[in-house]
């Protein structure tokens, strides 16, 4: 028998069994810790929710060093990395660690709580060696998360194609070839999986990322971020060159020495490689004392500064991985009510629609006065931000995602019985 759960809106089995087995998935993923990664951790408790016995296998970082805990009666297993890795030999160290510990606590699981599906989350598209191995030898099943479209990811950081390009495809291509189920962001990826991925439409769910109100809120908004201006612009997410904040700093130069405006702090939420260089940018642009960067900071002070924010920002570089790519942040601010301002990109359009100005042509000055526009003029803002709101609540938020996660984990299981 069946009861509603309220925090996933869906039909919850106390128990997610076939017979009298109890069903267990193993996560992994080495883009972030969770309980940090958002998407992950929304899909983890979700499966923990109807009955799934649920493990995850996450590198450390800040505010999530234990090598094992128990959160919200998930088994969470967490492994030790290099520094973050650039250029080919650092890519490869990184990634060798991670696949070494990803397998190592692979097997202690299997052998301890054990497991019958692998949920991989790329990237990196080498998550595949360890799902292989427990495939082919135990019979398990592989789901594959489809974060990043890591071809498009190379280009948007190294500028070209070439060798290394093509590895990209072929690890994509073995990815998908051994998938049992893959689970795409949005209708872009969907259509990556199908078509380069050459994977059966009826094995190619979609489940944005999408906020999860048991952890996206509203918080009381705190003035000592706007060091004593009237306006805050927020920006949260990856310090990386394909998220364009070099591009947002130029904007931030427009702002101030070409409109002549000093009453706009702007808060950039996240860490990444390029976290020193762009803080040497900001300096070189005289715009230092405009920016707070904050580096990684926990919920409580992430949704602090967002709700502080007047206007939010994605100055994404136009690219092709980001025109195909559904921003958590963008979902995120729409959640809290934020105009945004974003250069004009298909996915992201899709996702703010009206919560949104779009900006041509990575154009620095437009986006910059974009953002003047929306602070200038807070019945717009406002408008925009109850348009997001609603479409979040209505469409977008999480308890309408968990739905398709659990029907794509019904594939496969039924998968799995068939094979049985």
């Amino acid at each position: 028998m069946s009861t509603l759960s309220r925090d996933d809106g869906v039909a919850r089995h106390d128990q997610a069994s076939v017979g009298s087995v109890r069903r267990r998935v193993l996560i992994i993923v080495e883009n972030l810790p969770v309980p940090f990664d958002g998407r992950v951790w929304s899909e983890a408790t979700t499966l923990s929710r109807h009955g799934y016995e649920v493990s995850v296998i996450c590198p450390k970082g800040p505010g999530a060093t234990a090598s094992f805990e128990i959160i919200e009666g998930i088994s969470v297993y967490r492994h030790w990395l290099p520094v973050e890795g650039s250029g080919v030999l650092g890519y490869l160290v990184e990634y060798s660690a991670a696949l070494f510990w990803e397998f190592v606590l692979s097997v202690k699981i299997l052998t301890t709580r054990g497991f019958d599906v692998i949920h991989a989350c790329n990237p990196p598209d080498l998550i595949f060696i360890v799902g292989a191995f427990h495939k082919f030898l135990f019979g398990k099943s592989f789901i594959f998360d489809h974060h990043d479209i890591n071809p498009e990811l190379y280009e948007a950081k190294f500028g070209r194609r070439g060798f290394l390009w093509r590895v990209m495809v072929l690890l994509e291509r073995i990815t998908f070839a051994l998938s049992d189920v893959s689970i795409a962001t949005n209708h872009s990826y969907r259509t990556i999986a199908i078509e380069r991925g050459r994977m059966k439409p009826d094995r190619v769910f979609v489940v944005r990322s999408a906020p999860n109100f048991s952890r996206v809120r509203s918080l009381p908004p705190d003035p000592a971020w706007k060091k004593g201006r009237k306006f805050l612009v927020g920006y949260v997410g990856v310090i990386a060159r394909q998220e364009g904040i070099d591009l947002l700093l130029e904007a931030i130069k427009h702002i101030r020495w070409t409109r002549n405006r000093d009453n706009v702090q702007f808060v950039i939420v996240g860490s990444g490689r390029e976290l020193e260089e762009i803080k040497k940018l900001a300096m070189a642009l005289e715009v230092d004392e405009l920016v707070t960067f904050t580096g990684r900071v926990d919920d409580a002070t992430l949704f602090t500064i967002l709700s502080t924010a007047d206007v939010c920002v994605n100055p994404d570089r136009p690219s092709s991985m980001n025109d195909k790519s559904t921003m958590h942040k963008i979902m995120e601010y729409m959640a809290l009510g934020k105009a945004i301002v974003q250069f004009d990109l298909t996915e992201g359009r899709f996702s703010a629609g009206e919560a949104s100005l779009y900006v041509q042509n990575a154009d620095t000055a437009e986006f910059g006065d974009r953002i003047l526009e929306l602070v200038d003029d807070p019945v717009r803002r406002d408008a925009m931000g109850a348009f997001g709101q609603k479409r979040i609540h209505d469409e977008l938020a999480w308890h309408h995602e968990s739905t398709k996660l659990l029907g794509a984990y019904e594939k496969v299981f039924k998968l799995r019985g068939k094979c049985g």
